[in-house]
């Protein structure tokens, strides 16, 4: 691995985003625009969109760079790229840092957008300092990304690696202690609770959402996410395959 083979990669994976404006609308705009439209939802309940607003504000990044990477990669395999980068003095942790990169500067532009939008215009009470709002963001964005370069090596088709949305993402969300707290769950439901990457996202969230200062907790979150962001390029390096068959 080289520093220069990386930031190639992410330079020219930059420049594929910026002229896909499909691809930039979908990781900065749609996630400010679900948020909007929770508010109106609750507009008359505050203390509602307070409550799930900020949670959700780390799913929507998670769910749309889970998408945008595991369709962006595919197509890279499918059109021949892949192999010709490969067979190149590239090797699969350079592109892999590399795409990380590139979508890690999408996912803090959308955090930024996102938490200025959310707390600013929307009026979301945040208890903690808006800095962990914007890490927590980034971290979940980084975390949709690993995991869609991880899967895409099962897909074929772009259809195939949209299917695997609702595969990974909705048992995530069910469970992630969004909907029903994970202590209240069946003792099984915890515990697979405890094994997904998302549980932590949105407890780090709720705690921001509810405590002056970054706690402990908070912290352990944090650095599980970063654990979870590892272990997925790790398994994408080990299932990156040079083309689709």
């Amino acid at each position: 691995m080289t520093a220069a083979r990386v930031f190639a990669t992410a330079r020219r994976v930059l420049q594929q985003l910026r002229r896909d404006h499909r691809s930039v609308a979908l990781m900065l705009v749609v996630p400010i625009v679900l948020i909007a439209l929770l508010k109106w939802v609750y507009w008359d309940d505050q203390a509602v969109f307070d409550r799930i607003g900020l949670p959700l504000l780390g799913i929507f990044p998670f769910v749309t760079m889970f998408l945008v990477t595991s369709v962006a990669t595919l197509r890279e395999r499918q059109s021949g790229t892949l192999e010709r980068l490969l067979s190149m003095p590239l090797s699969k942790v350079d592109l892999l840092l590399g795409y990380q990169i590139a979508f890690g500067i999408f996912a803090t532009l959308q955090a930024v957008l996102a938490v200025a939008v959310t707390v600013g215009l929307l009026g979301l009470s945040v208890a903690g300092p808006l800095w962990a709002v914007v890490l927590v963001a980034i971290l979940v964005a980084l975390l949709g990304t690993a995991i869609g370069l991880a899967v895409s090596a099962l897909a074929r088709t772009e259809f195939q690696a949209v299917q695997f949305l609702p595969a990974v993402i909705l048992p995530q969300f069910l469970l992630c202690g969004l909907l029903a707290t994970r202590e209240s769950m069946q003792p099984i439901l915890a515990a697979i609770s405890n094994l997904l990457p998302l549980s932590y996202a949105v407890d780090a969230m709720k705690e921001i959402g509810v405590a002056p200062s970054v706690s402990t907790e908070t912290w352990r979150d944090l650095v599980i996410m970063v654990l979870f962001i590892v272990g997925f390029l790790i398994i994408g390096s080990a299932t990156l395959r040079r083309r689709t068959p």
